[in-house]
């Protein structure tokens, strides 16, 4: 290697690790990455055949084709974390579905591990939310990504311009005790 290939060489992998970085940011990664892993073993172990000695252990079940349909379908889930994060939350919810039914069908959701992958994976996704951009300057107030425009940092003023310990619905059923000034409480 030249001296001059190997500062290149550096600075390509420094911003394809920012690139996977920046990548990994937008989107829940670590859920969709639990999800595929869950789905391995639970499509696995229903065909695998383990030999201790001159022992064949087959651990072959009836629902054979059950695990391996639930494992691949934890495998897209996951796959589709990753690649369309809009629909997280249904692939996410339909991860935690599934992983409960490989409980039942595949021997016990690849022995809990697949399982609990699975189970992980899925509520990651479904608590995952997408960050705003950060604000390039301390003063520019901050921008969701997606709420339109500008949004606001401080929090919107309560409706009706009383500052009393109601509940903010009681100038619409017309029992409230105010004494009709700004919406104000009695005191008494």
């Amino acid at each position: 290697m030249s001296a001059e290939t190997r500062p290149r060489l550096i600075e390509s992998i420094g911003h394809k690790r920012l690139s996977f970085r920046e990548w990994r940011g937008r989107r829940p990664f670590w859920g969709g990455l639990l999800t595929v892993l869950g789905g391995i073993p639970i499509m696995y172990f229903p065909y695998a055949h383990l030999t201790l000695g001159g022992m064949t252990l087959s651990m072959a079940t009836t629902a054979g084709a059950g695990s391996l349909i639930i494992g691949v379908l934890l495998v897209v889930l996951g796959l589709t974390m990753w690649f369309q994060p809009v629909s997280r939350v249904f692939a996410g919810v339909a991860a935690i579905l599934l992983s409960l039914v490989s409980l039942v069908v595949s021997n016990f959701g690849g022995f809990l591990v697949g399982y609990l992958m699975g189970l992980i994976g899925g509520a990651l996704a479904v608590a995952w939310a997408p960050g705003g951009p950060k604000a390039e300057e301390a003063g520019e107030p901050a921008r969701d990504a997606g709420a339109g425009p500008w949004v606001a940092t401080e929090p919107a003023p309560a409706a009706g311009a009383g500052s009393g310990p109601g509940s903010g619905l009681d100038d619409l059923s017309g029992t409230s005790p105010t004494n009709g000034t700004n919406g104000r409480h009695r005191a008494g």
